[in-house]
């Protein structure tokens, strides 16, 4: 990798930490300098402006949480197993979260959502790709038999994925990880009692 990759990667490697607790408007281009210790001239170097940063950073941390749901889903054999093991990465929000600050697609939707549309769409853009990856992992659990034939998939991903923010959400505002705790509880309550076809 040449010295100019790597600088742009550093910048946007730390970059979304700050924008991931900070927020976009929270965020100044001063903080990003004193952060990555390069100067505003070697910033602009790399980057037209705080908005290309800003999405550069939203997808780079986007993909570091993707990959850890994809690294505990593939750990598991069963389908109902794999949609748990997405609370498992969160488990530890309060202090252990995937990424510093909590969920980017989360913290990115709700202070973009009336504000910045290019970050609103990056963050809708997310919801989409895990609601498609739950729901293939049901769809996959319906056809190996372990879900019940009539289960909706849309439903299903849909209520986990909520547990799932919500979890991550009541936890961090709380500073206790026993929302996402009894999220996760409950939604594996509910799978064996509603989804796994009976034996």
């Amino acid at each position: 990798m040449k010295k100019g990759e790597r600088t742009r990667d550093h910048i946007i490697m730390k970059s979304a930490a700050i924008f991931n607790q900070r927020g976009y408007a929270g965020t100044s281009l001063n903080d990003i300098i004193a952060d990555t210790g390069i100067k505003k001239g070697g910033i602009y170097r790399h980057f037209a402006s705080k908005d290309e940063i800003a999405l550069e950073a939203y997808n780079y941390a986007a993909s570091l949480v993707s990959g850890k749901f994809s690294e505990a889903v593939d750990q598991e054999q069963s389908a109902s197993g794999r949609l748990i093991a997405f609370f498992r990465v969160y488990e530890d929000v309060v202090h252990n979260p995937p990424f510093i600050g909590g969920c980017p697609m989360q913290n990115t939707a709700v202070e973009s959502d009336d504000t910045h549309s290019e970050l609103c769409d990056r963050a809708r853009q997310g919801l989409h790709n895990f609601l498609d990856m739950m729901k293939s992992i049901i769809r996959d659990g319906i056809e190996a038999g372990e879900f019940k034939e009539d289960l909706d998939s849309d439903a299903l991903a849909t209520f986990a994925f909520s547990l799932l923010e919500g979890g991550i959400l009541l936890s961090k505002l709380d500073g206790d990880n026993k929302h996402m705790l009894m999220n996760k509880t409950t939604f594996s309550s509910y799978l064996q009692q509603c989804c796994l076809k009976s034996s």
